[in-house]
């Protein structure tokens, strides 16, 4: 299996013929969608799903999109009826095929910013041993084998970053959500204590780049 890191929140998976796209948002290059045809977005927030974008990419593609019911119907209110009517719906506790890739969704709820807010739902995804949270640091009760964790956001606490990948005890880590770290001082602190302190293998990825692993058996 092939893990590549796009910018921000943004992950393809590849493995074989499979292809597999994980939150495409605003700042997702070009390349992530090279020969994608199933895409699975954690919720509604632009920085996950760029409606604007995979609404041209609908006009010549097709596209099957796994998402929360709100993210249809916010295509529906930006007039994207493409969009929503490529999006199938999913919730907590379903499990469904995406290219191929054995595909749970768990978590539920957008980790809270301030006074409830943002108050939007929030799946999160495990695909094989891999675990994409989105916005959150919802502990799955399946085994987690590459945790995807994130790195910076208005909702987030380093503590509870290394306190996340302590209880999901991943065999490997690597991060994501990191745009708003802009500069490599960022990087390099929130890189140190996860490797001082997060009891699991943790590299970061360089965007476009991606690693190879061994599949969950």
């Amino acid at each position: 299996m092939r893990l590549s890191k796009f910018t921000h929140a943004c992950v393809r998976i590849e493995d074989g013929n499979r292809r597999l796209l994980i939150d495409p948002g605003i700042w997702t290059e070009p390349a992530a969608f090279e020969g994608v045809t199933d895409v699975l977005v954690t919720h509604e927030h632009d920085d996950h799903i760029d409606l604007e974008r995979i609404g041209a990419l609908l006009i010549d593609r097709e596209l099957r999109i796994f998402a929360p019911s709100a993210v249809r119907e916010l295509a529906v209110r930006e007039g994207a009826s493409g969009v929503a009517d490529a999006i199938t719906p999913v919730a907590p506790g379903d499990t469904f095929t995406a290219d191929g890739f054995a595909v749970t969704a768990v978590g539920g709820e957008h980790a809270e910013v301030y006074e409830g807010l943002p108050g939007c739902a929030n799946v999160g995804y495990l695909v094989e041993g891999v675990y994409h949270p989105g916005d959150s640091f919802f502990v799955p009760a399946q085994p987690v084998t590459t945790l995807l964790v994130p790195a910076a956001a208005p909702w987030f606490k380093l503590s509870e970053a290394l306190d996340f990948v302590r209880a999901v005890a991943p065999e490997r880590a690597f991060p994501i959500h990191d745009r708003m770290l802009s500069t490599d001082i960022g990087f390099d602190y929130f890189d140190a204590w996860m490797r001082e302190k997060g009891n699991t293998d943790y590299d970061r990825i360089p965007n476009g780049e991606g690693v190879v692993f061994q599949v969950l058996g």
